[in-house]
């Protein structure tokens, strides 16, 4: 996180201090961030070595970290400290949209889409295959960790069974047995507690049905080499 030196003795940049007190930026080129001391809901910016104080908009603030929008965070990201606000925090509510900007369910039903609001502009997201939107965590979610609003089995489409054959490669991952997911090549399901997951192999790897296990392409049946 960036801090500016000598910003402290003149928060209000030019405009309430002498022209000799005001800070410089200390890189000549591009573009900087620095956090302010006191506000949560501001930073400085130096751009092209150009100083400015820029307030964060609503339903976000400054972390150092954030680039959700003009290099602020969503407010629920932020550990704010000691630092106050210096605008009104309260929510300028839009239909679909708590803040202005942040991201919300669109539904209170199990759901594997969300809305991402910009300017209170609710734009609808979907959750990688498999997983549902979770509030609490503000991103997606395996259902069978929602079971109080979701059905894994529905999101997922696969029961799992009771009970595998012993001589069965299944068997080899009790209690989590592995099943293929049938014409496709880069995901597997695993049972965890009686529910279905869908997980992808990622790291261009591909899921050996023989094996049960993500593997290389040239390691894998031919069928999903390609």
């Amino acid at each position: 996180m960036k801090q500016l030196s000598g910003i402290i003795l003149c928060l209000g940049l030019a405009a309430l201090c002498d022209a000799a007190a005001v800070p410089q930026c200390p890189e000549p080129y591009g573009e900087q961030a620095y956090l302010h001391p006191d506000h949560c809901d501001q930073f400085f910016l130096c751009t092209n070595g150009t100083l400015t104080l820029e307030t964060c908009e609503n339903g976000l603030l400054f972390d150092g970290k954030g680039a959700v929008h003009n290099h602020c965070n969503y407010n629920w990201a932020v550990d704010c400290g000691n630092r106050k606000f210096v605008t009104d925090q309260t929510p300028l509510s839009t239909p679909g949209c708590e803040y202005l900007f942040g991201i919300y369910p669109d539904s209170h039903s199990c759901s594997t889409t969300y809305n991402k609001c910009a300017y209170g502009e609710p734009h609808p997201e979907h959750c990688d295959a498999g997983l549902v939107y979770d509030h609490r965590i503000h991103g997606c979610q395996w259902p069978d960790m929602m079971l109080e609003t979701c059905n894994p089995e529905a999101v997922v489409g696969f029961k799992c069974p009771d009970s595998v054959p012993s001589n069965s490669i299944n068997h080899r991952f009790w209690p989590y047995p592995r099943f293929a997911v049938p014409g496709d090549c880069h995901r597997l399901i695993t049972c965890v507690d009686g529910h279905p997951r869908l997980i992808t192999c990622g790291d261009g790897k591909v899921f050996n049905e023989e094996s049960l296990t993500c593997e290389d392409p040239e390691d894998a049946p031919y069928a999903c080499r390609h």
